[in-house]
């Protein structure tokens, strides 16, 4: 068993480094020694036995710390173990049907396909209006999305836990 994991994440406003966080501290529990680092802090892979990336999703896209990361280090992640997760929607209910069937970002769909990954999940995230900017405002007025933290932290680390079970048996 390798036990250097690397979380990866993109954030804006640091709920998906939260996430990252209970992920990489999930994965601490079972044995492991993840790096929970922002993608774009991140310049070399071979230390690590298995790769986690997730980004915060605007608009359907992912942050751009975090799709750079993605493609600039393909040939490397196909060659580990991957699982890629999205955080984004609020509100209650199915993440996926929130987005309205959306799971990933087409911009990256292709890569994803090549790498391989053993899981892609989309999460709720969290909004705190006291951080957004006026346009941002607007727009989530607009949307009529809901403010509020909708992260489920169950699901968060029962799909860590699942990470950690199958990098055990990858003796």
């Amino acid at each position: 068993m390798d036990s250097q994991v690397l979380v990866a994440y993109g954030t804006k406003y640091g709920a998906t480094a939260e996430i990252a966080e209970k992920i990489g501290e999930v994965l601490r529990e079972e044995g492991f020694e993840p790096d929970v680092l922002p993608a774009d802090s991140v310049a070399d892979l071979t230390p690590y036995g298995a790769v986690v990336l997730g980004s915060a999703v605007y608009v359907g896209k992912w942050r751009g710390e975090a799709a750079k990361f993605l493609e600039a280090n393909e040939k490397a992640l196909a060659g580990l173990p991957v699982w890629l997760f999205s955080s984004g929607p609020t509100g209650e209910g199915d993440a996926v049907e929130l987005m309205k069937g959306w799971s990933f970002p087409g911009a990256q769909q292709d890569i994803a396909d090549r790498i391989g990954p053993r899981d892609v999940v989309v999460f709720h995230g969290a909004m705190d209006s006291k951080k957004l900017s006026l346009p941002e405002k607007l727009i989530i007025k607009g949307v009529k999305a809901p403010m509020g933290d909708f992260r489920d932290w169950e699901a968060i680390t029962s799909w860590a836990e699942g990470i950690a079970t199958e990098l055990k048996k990858r003796v």
